[in-house]
């Protein structure tokens, strides 16, 4: 295994050295790297709102390729298949959130950008898994995402141990390594999902069809969150068309999605487990009423702000021709 070097770490006595936030941009580059590049296996604990559970993970590299299985070892045997990133098959409800936190890693993180939301510093090392980490600090500049605390693999760079945190230093979440080999490539068996796996329909995002536009926008987003990707799909019981948008900031995401209430009676929501939000709000455009609802790993506030921000195309589109 290749050891990639980290001389103003690894030199003697680094716990006492004052955090560095070059050093941290350096690490978060080769984290962005090596789950792109570095196959490995492993076993890993998910901690949210006091519930654990614990999962299995496969994930190859070959010739580029990304494929990883992800399979949870507590009660039935639910499971993922993601190929470079994209899900395509998921069987059973897998614990909420374990599957967004492995697919939030495949995106590539842009350390520079990242700096301007997040102040980053390495501020010291331990020992999990029985491999040597690095710790990382992310500390947001303002008061509308979470604080992170990253324990990189000193060899791989790989995340052994992640902690959610909110501006009271509270633990949201933990996703943590119990036993980890980057030496051996799992195999093709390995990487076999049961039947159970049903395949996931692909939903085209902003990149996918570039002539699609959303005819929703919001007129407030906390700095840094752009929209990623947006799709709309018919509800198969209302019958409304119900349109989803995704923003991020290279790091934290969210969802809004919005249905037409075409005269419904709709009940306000606010609530939260453990990192995860749900916020739904009433809205009155042009075109009628609708629910607002805000998903994500952000705080409470700030997704009702979002909910409330958001306005109708048509809205914008009268008010420019009065």
């Amino acid at each position: 295994m290749r050891a990639i070097p980290l001389l103003p770490l690894l030199l003697g006595g680094w716990l006492v050295l004052p955090a560095h936030a070059d050093d941290a941009q350096d690490i978060l580059k080769r984290l962005a790297q090596a789950e792109q590049t570095q196959s490995f296996q492993g076993t890993f604990v998910y901690e949210r709102n006091g519930s654990f559970s614990t999962h299995r993970i496969w994930h190859r590299v070959i010739d580029g390729k990304v494929r990883e299985h992800l399979l949870q070892l507590d009660g039935s045997a639910q499971e993922v298949l993601r190929v470079d990133g994209v899900t395509q098959c998921v069987s059973g409800t897998l614990v909420p959130g374990v599957a967004n936190l492995r697919d939030s890693s495949t995106r590539a993180l842009d350390s520079k950008k990242l700096s301007a939301w997040y102040d980053m510093k390495v501020v010291g090392k331990s020992r999990v898994a029985g491999r040597n980490a690095i710790i990382v600090s992310m500390t947001p500049r303002d008061q509308h995402r979470y604080g992170i605390e990253l324990h990189l693999d000193s060899e791989t760079a790989l995340p052994l141990k992640s902690l959610l945190l909110n501006d009271k230093g509270q633990l949201l979440e933990r996703f943590q390594f119990t036993e980890l080999d980057t030496r051996d490539v799992p195999t093709d068996q390995m990487l076999e999902v049961s039947s159970d796996c049903k395949p996931v329909q692909m939903v085209k995002t902003k990149d996918d069809a570039p002539n699609t536009r959303s005819t929703w926008r919001s007129d407030w987003l906390p700095d840094g969150f752009e929209l990623s990707s947006s799709a709309a799909r018919k509800d198969p019981v209302t019958k409304a068309l119900v349109t989803s948008l995704m923003y991020d900031d290279g790091l934290a995401r969210f969802s809004v999605f919005i249905e037409p209430l075409n005269g419904a009676a709709v009940t306000d929501i606010r609530t939260q487990l453990g990192p995860t939000v749900a916020v739904s709000r009433r809205v009155t455009t042009a075109v009628g009423d609708a629910m607002v609802t805000v998903v994500g790993e952000i705080p409470i506030g700030t997704a009702e702000r979002i909910a409330l921000s958001m306005r109708s195309v048509d809205d914008q589109t009268r008010q420019v021709t009065k």
